[in-house]
């Protein structure tokens, strides 16, 4: 199936009930113990009905790998031959810098990520905020992060690549910062991931994480559609639909903000690819 052929919006009067005729749905490779290999991952989202797949940075470019590029070119074919299609790789980056050697060592590394990312047919990049560190004080991460973006604004704006900043660790899960550094950095090619459990693994009240979903929503450019229940020690990944998580919620703002990427799923539980089939089947009875 072709992304183009699916990702199309729904003609005006059409209830949300008809998005699941115009919609693609994806899979991150990550969380499936009991799938011993790549191809075995990629013959599960066939033969599931996933039509696309999120590449783990591992997956691209394994450790130790001086021409990730001949592997990658590998890599597409057998994903070619599954009959899917990738929707977004994983940077794995930590953006939480402002070393200028620090800076420019994360910015060559993602340009890299970003032509192993075209090798494959994606122009999205799950992208990291970065891990909170003592050299660079609480008000002044967004200033690091978006040096670093704005960085990379040369290679992205020009081979058309999204780094989708993923709400992920603690640095980058709250809306309201996520939004202050997107309006700095200022680039249609910077924008969100929107992970629909982890604003409230960070420790936000579920009013404030429905509140996040519609703050961030006009600038998602991918999306973990993972529900939970918990925070921090206490949190507990469950199947679509048996967590705490408003999905419906989440899909509700991304659908008013005429969000057209794939809906790809995350699964944290410990029902491996069971789990992830388990949740496919919500996803296309919720949207």
């Amino acid at each position: 199936m072709e992304l183009d052929m699916v990702l199309r919006q729904p003609e005006q009067g059409l209830s949300p009930k008809h998005w699941r005729f115009l919609m693609a749905y994806g899979l991150i490779h990550y969380n499936q113990p009991d799938l011993e290999s790549l191809e075995a991952f990629f013959e599960f989202a066939a033969e599931t009905g996933f039509d696309a797949v999120e590449l783990m940075p591992g997956d691209v470019w394994p450790e130790g790998d001086d021409n990730p590029e001949a592997h990658v070119e590998a890599l597409k074919k057998q994903v070619d031959a599954a009959g899917l299609q990738v929707c977004a790789v994983s940077a794995g980056n930590d953006f939480v810098y402002l070393d200028d050697g620090d800076v420019e060592r994360e910015v060559r590394r993602m340009e890299r990520i970003c032509g192993l990312a075209k090798i494959l047919g994606s122009s999205v990049i799950r992208t990291e905020g970065g891990r909170a560190k003592d050299e660079v004080p609480e008000e002044r991460h967004v200033e690091a992060m978006a040096k670093c973006l704005k960085r990379c604004r040369e290679f992205i704006e020009r081979d058309e690549i999204v780094l989708a900043v993923d709400n992920h660790g603690m640095v980058t899960n709250d809306a309201d910062l996520q939004l202050r550094l997107y309006k700095e950095v200022d680039s249609p090619f910077v924008a969100a991931t929107m992970d629909t459990m982890n604003y409230r693994w960070a420790g936000h009240d579920l009013e404030t994480v429905g509140r996040f979903y519609e703050t961030v929503a006009p600038y998602v450019r991918h999306v973990h559609i993972k529900d939970g229940t918990g925070s921090r020690g206490e949190y507990r990944g469950m199947v679509l639909g048996e967590g705490e998580i408003d999905v419906p919620r989440a899909i509700r703002a991304l659908v008013g903000a005429n969000y057209n990427g794939v809906w790809c799923i995350e699964y944290e539980g410990g029902e491996g690819s069971k789990g992830y089939a388990k949740c496919l089947s919500r996803l296309k009875s919720l949207v």
